[in-house]
């Protein structure tokens, strides 16, 4: 059996029903729910790797739900991809600055589904060779336990948020253009809008107060994670 955790929160019955059964004859160990609220608690009681969660929910709609899912630490590690039809632009900025970390369209195939969930898989189980600590000044970046800390106190980054600051504190100097932090934080599977890291780089900017300075935008190309200052 599969060690990953799928909670599904959809109300649309036959879908649902669709989706756990694939997701269970891939070893995946799946719970679902069909409301925002009771889905909301299934997150809380049983700390699932990932939550494919609907938007358009009864009693709480996914994008509340995933705001939530975000204040509890103890969700810290857990992946969220939001399931919609709403394909706008600004329907996905919204879900991204909430604390999504992928986002998938419907109608979907449920092939390209399992295979967007094996993909987070592979990424969730693969470990750094690199066990050391980034650091700059007092910011810490712990790679094994998956924390950061600012001046000794814990910050709470979404999976996504994390790898975007691994990455680009791996090479500080170094511009990145957009969709190579795409690739480096989301996954090179991943297919989203350029402006989706925009999203998540003013999110971090943000737990990191003042200072957010330190990731730097490059006009007309993306970002970098400033050098050491010379002494």
């Amino acid at each position: 059996m599969s060690n990953t955790k799928v909670l599904l929160v959809e109300d649309d019955q036959s879908l649902s029903e669709i989706v756990v059964y694939n997701l269970k004859m891939h070893d995946f160990t799946v719970i679902a729910a069909s409301d925002g609220q009771v889905g909301l608690n299934a997150a809380f009681q049983n700390v699932p790797d990932i939550v494919l969660l609907d938007v358009m929910l009864p009693s709480m709609d996914g994008i509340e739900v995933c705001r939530r899912i975000r204040k509890n630490p103890a969700l810290a590690k857990t992946i969220v991809v939001m399931l919609t039809a709403k394909a706008e632009e600004s329907d996905q900025l919204l879900g991204f600055s909430v604390g999504a970390d992928e986002y998938v369209v419907k109608p979907f195939s449920i092939k390209v589904l399992l295979e967007r969930v094996k993909a987070i898989q592979r990424r969730l189980n693969t470990k750094s060779v690199d066990e050391s600590n980034l650091e700059y000044e007092e910011l810490v970046v712990n790679r094994v336990r998956h924390e950061v800390t600012l001046s000794g106190e814990q910050l709470y980054l979404t999976p996504s948020e994390f790898r975007l600051l691994e990455s680009l504190m791996r090479e500080p100097g170094r511009a990145f253009d957009r969709k190579d932090l795409i690739e480096m934080a989301l996954g090179e599977e991943t297919v989203v809008l350029e402006r989706t890291i925009d999203v998540h780089i003013r999110s971090l900017r943000k737990k990191l107060g003042v200072c957010g300075d330190w990731i730097e935008t490059v006009r007309g190309v993306g970002y970098r994670f400033q050098s050491k200052r010379d002494n």
